[in-house]
């Protein structure tokens, strides 16, 4: 199993916006802050300035990857200090409606500076010590990008889809940028150490092993000693590992697990509250119901009904 492509399937990542730039000196523009976010910036020709919170800004250079996991405002520009209006006055003028792909300046294939930009979005609720171990910037210079193939190949294809076929599949977009935020995931090494740390865990042919098993399995009774059994290690030893890789303990690990499989399958599904209870690993529907509202603050009937998009007409 790959365990993190089953991490971002079940928090729902999505990909919800994306748009190409070509802009000339000077510009700018605010990206504002947005919860459950991640938003990247891939510099397809000329440079541009990123500025995150009271960071140093950092120049982008063709063919640097900027990631900024946690939904924070910045400011990308043509030079520091720039004045940058806000993203939504360009999406007003641009007359955005959120379908396809937006093309900010005109599509001026002459223009200084052209960016492929993207945001995705994560489900209510939506939780993983991944998540939480993302930096709030993660850069990936084009000379790294040499050393990772997949991300280099995926990125080009991604930006030639938006440059070169304005007509391309919404859906084909999506799933290409999602492959972008996987990789760009497993190739940040430098910028996130502790990205890095779990990405090994889920690769560590013990504790990676017992991961893929709670993934693949939730509904079965896993204790910490089976789950050191799988492992082939004593209970100390392998409780210790997996602390130490993934940055919690196998049981909190399950616990939360088994709750995000079975907040997308409230959402995702009509299955019977007590069936995802029991494929989820709760002996019966009541405890599961209590887990559920401590973790989430509702039902999880209130859950779904929240979740599922408002009838229209």
């Amino acid at each position: 199993m790959d365990v993190l492509s089953d991490i971002f399937e079940t928090v729902q990542l999505r990909g919800t916006l994306y748009f190409r730039t070509d802009f000339s000196h000077p510009w700018g523009v605010t990206v504002p802050p947005l919860g459950r976010a991640t938003r990247f910036h891939y510099v397809r020709a000329g440079s541009c300035w990123l500025q995150l919170g009271e960071m140093a800004p950092v120049q982008l250079n063709c063919g640097d990857f900027a990631l900024v996991p946690g939904g924070l405002s910045h400011v990308l520009t043509s030079a520091p200090d720039q004045s940058a209006p806000p993203l939504e006055a360009l999406l007003c003028q641009a007359n955005f409606r959120g379908d396809g792909c937006l093309v900010l300046h005109g599509g001026d294939p002459q223009a200084a500076t052209q960016l492929v930009c993207g945001h995705f979005s994560f489900a209510r609720g939506a939780d993983h010590p991944l998540l939480r171990a993302m930096p709030d910037r993660i850069i990936i210079t084009a000379a790294d990008r040499e050393r990772r193939r997949w991300l280099s190949a995926v990125l080009d294809l991604l930006a030639t889809t938006i440059f070169h076929d304005p007509h391309a599949p919404v859906g084909v977009v999506r799933r290409l940028s999602e492959v972008v935020l996987l990789e760009a995931l497993r190739s940040a090494e430098d910028e996130a150490p502790e990205v890095r740390r779990m990405i090994a865990g889920f690769a560590d042919p013990r504790v990676g092993r017992a991961i893929a098993l709670i993934h693949r399995e939730p509904e079965r009774p896993w204790t910490i000693d089976s789950l050191a059994r799988e492992a082939a290690m004593s209970r100390t030893r392998f409780a210790a590992r997996f602390r130490a890789l993934i940055g919690t303990t196998p049981i909190a690990y399950l616990s939360e697990w088994r709750l995000q499989r079975a907040a997308a399958l409230l959402a995702s599904s009509s299955r019977p509250v007590g069936e995802i209870a029991h494929a989820c690993g709760y002996t019966n529907a009541a405890s599961f119901a209590r887990a559920f509202a401590k973790r989430f603050g509702e039902t999880p009937n209130r859950f779904r009904q929240s979740s599922r998009p408002a009838e229209v007409g």
